[in-house]
């Protein structure tokens, strides 16, 4: 955290072994006389070439810029260490000494920010201009007085003024987050390029992504066929044979088994070491599906096809690192964050036996997990008002007597960092549940949890189902109520959830305090 310069009074300085700041602080003693360079009195532009450390002082290289324009080096010690770059106005007080200030923009740098314009949690991004560096306390840290030019926001032009502990360089570019009227978080450079490596790559998947739906059918028809070689059977049926069905899904246990394996920790598997937790992994078994699909493609088949399951098959084991394919599409990244993902279904296979268009369907759907997956990552985030965010999205299919029904899941908990003195630290969960089973077509279930209160609210496409929905609303309430649940506010709507970007308060589905 760093506090933005201003002019509240500042508390008492531990002693320290340091001597105490004199005016002596301010001033610079030169190697050599200016002999006429700067009269008494006169001032001029500096800049910190280099420093050196000589016994109890600071050796200084300075190149001076005078209003003439005309420029010169000159050698001078220092008690305090200037880093390099460091931008000072100088005043000469003698032909051997020199009075310096950092300049910091004079009035025109701003020392707090009005939280109405620039509310918490804004992005600031600025570029160091001026760097001056003190020392403060018992250990001598080392603390920095920076000037920022600001680059977004309505401020963008103006400067600002910080004390930072960390050693910004003078032409860096950073990014802070807004955290009150003089306090800022600075964002790490590569936690900026994972996002922006994380947002590429969302839409890549996003425009590669084909759903589940379409690959099982095609597995089905392949199944019966004979012939086959046992090998890929034996993936194909090792791939069914994980999957739960709605009774397993109904127990605590099971469930918990089954968001598991969904794939969503593949990765995390890998790097623990798990590998003989993989056996029921959907996407796991998805790639054992690709490795195997490609010995049997016919001679004939497209180089391209064959290569795109080679490196799914290959890369198994960075596979969070390693994606494929160019940058995305700014709309593709927004449908990918939209929940439910939509149904997209590849070209039908051209045949029972084409394998190749298998291949396509199996690699489009470790794209739809992947998609699942960097979306979670995408929305898990930090909120305006400092709530952690962290949100898991994956697909369970369930085996529904001889169909397969693919669950799209979203959790979120949403956590305080900084509850009040007043207040007990809570945290809010929400769950967002789509599935589409016949006989009732198309369902959307919303419901959050806080404050050991439950509310729901359930969106049914078809108009029949809405209306068995609602006159079955009694009855869940009474199974939750037994289940041990402080059940609120329990809806049913035809039609589907707003859609389109919701704040966090609007996530908030239903207002328990109304």
């Amino acid at each position: 955290m760093s506090e933005i310069s201003s002019p509240r009074p500042i508390p008492p300085t531990p002693p320290s072994s340091r001597p105490g700041a004199t005016a002596n602080d301010l001033a610079l003693k030169l190697l050599q006389p200016l002999d006429g360079l700067l009269a008494s009195g006169e001032t001029a532009k500096a800049e910190v070439l280099a420093l050196k450390e000589v016994a109890q002082s600071f050796q200084l290289l300075l190149k001076l810029t005078l209003d003439n324009g005309r420029q010169a080096t000159v050698h001078a010690n220092s008690l305090r260490p200037l880093a390099e770059g460091t931008a000072l106005a100088v005043t000469a007080l003698s032909e051997t000494r020199l009075a310096i200030a950092l300049q910091t923009g004079g009035e025109a740098a701003l020392t707090s920010l009005d939280l109405e314009q620039l509310p918490i949690g804004t992005l600031l991004q600025g570029k160091v201009i001026a760097r001056e560096q003190l020392l403060q306390g018992k250990a001598q840290q080392a603390i920095y007085k920076v000037l920022v030019n600001l680059l977004n926001t309505p401020l963008a032009g103006s400067k600002l003024a910080l004390e930072t502990a960390l050693p910004l360089p003078l032409g860096s570019l950073l990014s802070a987050q807004v955290q009150g009227s003089q306090a800022l978080n600075f964002l790490p450079l590569s936690g900026r390029l994972d996002q922006l490596e994380l947002s590429q790559q969302l839409a890549t998947q996003q425009n590669r992504q084909g759903s589940l739906e379409g690959l099982f059918k095609a597995l089905q028809g392949l199944r019966g066929q004979e012939g086959m070689d046992e090998g890929l059977r034996g993936s194909i049926d090792k791939l069914f044979a994980a999957l739960p069905d709605a009774s397993q899904l109904s127990n605590a246990k099971s469930l918990s088994q089954a968001l598991e394996n969904s794939g969503v920790l593949l990765e995390s598997k890998l790097l623990g070491g798990q590998g003989n937790a993989l056996a029921a992994d959907l996407k796991a078994n998805l790639l054992r599906l690709i490795s195997q699909l490609l010995p049997n493609l016919p001679s004939g088949a497209p180089l391209a096809a064959a290569n795109a399951g080679a490196v799914l098959a290959q890369a198994l084991p960075a596979f969070a690192r390693n994606l494929l394919g160019n940058l995305g599409q700014t709309s593709a990244r927004q449908q990918a964050l939209g929940f439910p993902l939509p149904s997209r279904l590849l070209q039908a296979l051209a045949g029972d036996g084409d394998l190749e268009a298998v291949l396509k369907l199996a690699a489009a759907a470790v794209s739809r997990l992947q998609t699942h997956q960097l979306s979670s990552l995408a929305q898990s985030q930090v909120g305006p008002d400092g709530n952690l965010l962290t949100t898991w999205q994956l697909e369970l299919p369930m085996r529904n007597q001889q169909e397969l029904v693919p669950l799209q899941l979203k959790i979120q908990r949403d956590e305080p960092q900084k509850p009040s003195n007043h207040e007990q630290k809570e945290m809010l969960w929400r769950v967002e549940l789509a599935f589409d089973l016949e006989p009732l077509g198309p369902l959307q279930v919303q419901a959050q949890l806080a404050r050991g209160s439950l509310s729901s609210q359930l969106w049914a496409e078809r108009a029949r189902t809405a209306s068995l929905i609602d006159v079955e609303l009694g009855n869940l309430r009474e199974r939750l109520t037994a289940a041990g649940l402080n059940v609120g506010e329990l809806a049913c709507s035809q039609g589907v959830p707003p859609q389109g970007p919701r704040t966090t308060l609007e996530q908030r589905w239903v207002d328990e305090t109304a």
